[in-house]
């Protein structure tokens, strides 16, 4: 090192021999130095083009394999190559500024003792150090702080690498350069610091030079690079926000049930439910699983308040665990069972990907809802599955045609039913029907968007009060949760008119089997309480929610749209005043539409009333299939 101070010292003097003037020669020197690592800097520039360049693929890697560390750093490693990138080259200007600095150093303390050399610059001593005179040149540490701030403001807006990190990133490294440069201004000379300010003034113009002169521009797809950005924050936000904020003793429980989990081999089946709402479309099969089977019943859940853990400690069976969201992605790639049973859609096309450990696990999907597969659901979001249970003959036809028409493998199709039906049904039967004073209409909206509460609750209200008819508001659990002012304003404006309800207490069904008539928009909840009760029901025609816009390429006309005129009527958002008359119409023709939807339902559902035996039977079936090949291996 002391060889190449000796030559700093040298290039300094040779810069002081042709203008006399250290201060000047300082800055002449720093000049140089940047030219002559121009080709370095050249480098270093198409370096981090390549990383920008690469950014797109390497947020697309990390979330397609979102928690496996290994995994990404293997793809990450094969980029790499690919490209040419050294990651190592960002540090290369700052080790050899570190050397430059220390050379400066050097030379600086030789100049002071060569008695030829004028240290005097604009009226100040160079070789003057703040901490030792004290605040009166404390002006020196600020100018190299405010000439590090400059530059950090000119690489965050133009510098191809740091103007694409995060604003916490940016300001950090902003935060640590001026904290240095002002620490590093008070315990050096101020001939250092006018080194440093005049490194960061032309650092800047030579990082628009270059900007110039190599544009990132022509290099990068910035609109592929936001795209991957979206993609990949959905992924870090699952189960996240203020209010989704897990306690420490989650964590600890998460972490517990992960080992847990994994410690158990030989899992034949694995339930995942995403929260405690979705045990209700797997209880009739994992009730009838119970009673005639001793098969362990492995349930992952992502609600640590889920109710399948009380229930596990009356069923030894089953084994409960809780996984949130985020560590469900790598659990899920290590699933190491015989058949996983689940009611999440978009496997392998969005977080959830099938296991990387096994390619034998049987994938089965359950619908939660009697209505179209192929309109309420995202292209392709049960494409990955190897076995859908099929609630009607309607859901089959759509999954047949779009395999045939996409040319996918076909997937296994169980005449299933729908499990809950049959629980609502039996409940219903059970119940004691007491003919009413005024019969009871249930207004039951949807959550989707431009919904009967956003578009015409109020004005449905107000036509509906002068009426004999009980009206029951029962909006959706979300409106409460995100509308509580106006579920409040509401009850407020009606709390004299006895006839009408604003009910936000969802503990019980018994409103829905109590109904004479429900009024709804496109929520499924229309299909469960028409083919329980048989009782008719009345569709405002709010704007449909399409989740698949190309649900009309398979020919099939979705059920969400026809069932409106086979199980009710339509009443137009232009015809809500005329509300009242449609009401008394319906009910009136309530016998008719009893034979129809009772006849309906016995031709649309697949085993009525004994879906839970159908979907419990295909599982032990597949099971032992699955066991006896294992075995003849």
């Amino acid at each position: 090192m002391q060889f190449i101070y000796s030559g700093f010292s040298w290039v300094m003097n040779l810069c002081y021999r042709f203008i006399p003037n250290y201060g000047l020669a300082i800055i002449l020197f720093t000049l140089i130095s940047k030219v002559v690592l121009l080709p370095v800097s050249i480098w270093v520039q198409k370096n981090s083009i390549k990383m920008v360049k690469m950014q797109p693929d390497l947020n697309f890697i990390t979330a397609n394999y979102y928690g496996d560390k290994d995994t990404i750093a293997d793809e990450q490693s094969k980029l790499y190559k690919k490209y040419a990138y050294n990651p190592f080259a960002s540090t290369i200007p700052m080790i050899l500024q570190i050397i430059i600095l220390m050379g400066v150093i050097e030379a600086i303390k030789s100049g002071m003792n060569d008695p030829s050399i004028d240290m005097d610059f604009l009226g100040v001593n160079l070789t003057l150090v703040p901490s030792e005179v004290g605040l009166s040149i404390v002006w020196s540490p600020i100018l190299a702080g405010i000439s590090a701030w400059l530059m950090c403001l000119a690489q965050n807006a133009s510098n191809v690498l740091q103007a694409e990190q995060s604003k916490i990133n940016q300001y950090g490294m902003m935060a640590f350069s001026v904290g240095l440069s002002l620490l590093l201004g008070w315990f050096v000379s101020i001939g250092v610091v006018i080194y440093w300010i005049a490194s960061n003034l032309i650092a800047i113009i030579q990082l628009y030079f270059l900007n110039w002169m190599i544009n990132p521009k022509k290099y990068v797809d910035y609109e592929r690079l936001e795209e991957s950005r979206k993609k990949l924050a959905e992924i870090e936000n699952i189960g996240g926000g203020a209010k989704n904020k897990r306690s420490k003793e989650e964590i600890k429980r998460e972490k517990t049930d992960y080992k847990k989990f994994f410690s158990i081999i030989n899992k034949k089946l694995v339930f995942y439910s995403e929260s405690s709402g979705f045990y209700k479309y797997f209880q009739g099969i994992i009730e009838y699983l119970l009673a005639h089977t001793n098969i362990t019943i492995h349930y992952i859940t992502s609600d640590p308040q889920d109710a399948i853990f009380k229930k596990a400690k009356e069923y030894p069976q089953i084994r409960p665990y809780y996984i949130g969201e985020k560590k469900l992605i790598t659990l899920m790639m290590k699933m190491d069972a015989d058949m996983v049973v689940m009611t999440m859609p978009d496997l392998e096309t969005f977080h959830i990907k099938r296991s990387y450990v096994r390619k034998d696990i049987e994938y089965v999907y359950i619908p939660h809802g009697m209505d179209s597969l192929n309109l309420t659901m995202r292209t392709g979001s049960i494409d990955h599955y190897d076995t859908v249970f099929c609630t009607g003959i309607e859901q089959r036809k759509e999954i047949e045609a779009t395999e045939q028409i996409n040319n996918l493998p076909k997937k296994k199709l169980v005449n299933w039913g729908y499990c809950l039906l049959d629980t609502m049904r039996a409940s219903y039967q059970n119940q004691e029907h007491v003919k009413k004073d005024s019969p009871i209409v249930l207004i039951a909206p949807s959550w989707q968007k431009d919904n009967i509460v956003d578009n015409c609750l109020d004005e449905l209200l107000d036509n509906l009060q002068s009426t004999d008819y009980k009206i029951i508001v029962r909006p959706h659990p979300q409106h409460v949760r995100h509308q509580p002012e106006k579920m409040e304003f509401l009850k407020d404006k009606y709390s004299n008119n006895s006839n009408i309800e604003i009910q936000t207490d969802f503990s019980s069904n018994s409103t829905v089997y109590e109904a004479d008539m429900m009024i709804t928009d496109w929520s499924g909840i229309a299909y469960e309480y028409a083919f329980t009760t048989y009782k008719p029901v009345i569709f405002i025609d709010t704007p449909m929610k399409v989740m698949n816009p190309e649900y009309k390429k398979i020919g099939i006309e979705p059920i969400n749209i026809w069932i409106r005129n086979e199980i009710g009527t339509v009443l137009h958002l232009d015809e809500i005043n005329h509300s009242a008359k449609v009401i008394t119409e319906t009910m009136e023709d309530a016998p008719k539409y009893k034979e129809k939807i009772s006849a309906f339902v016995n031709d649309y559902i697949y085993n009525l009333d004994c879906s839970a035996k159908a979907g419990a039977t295909y599982i032990i079936r597949s099971l032992q299939e699955k066991s006896k090949l294992r075995n003849s291996k």
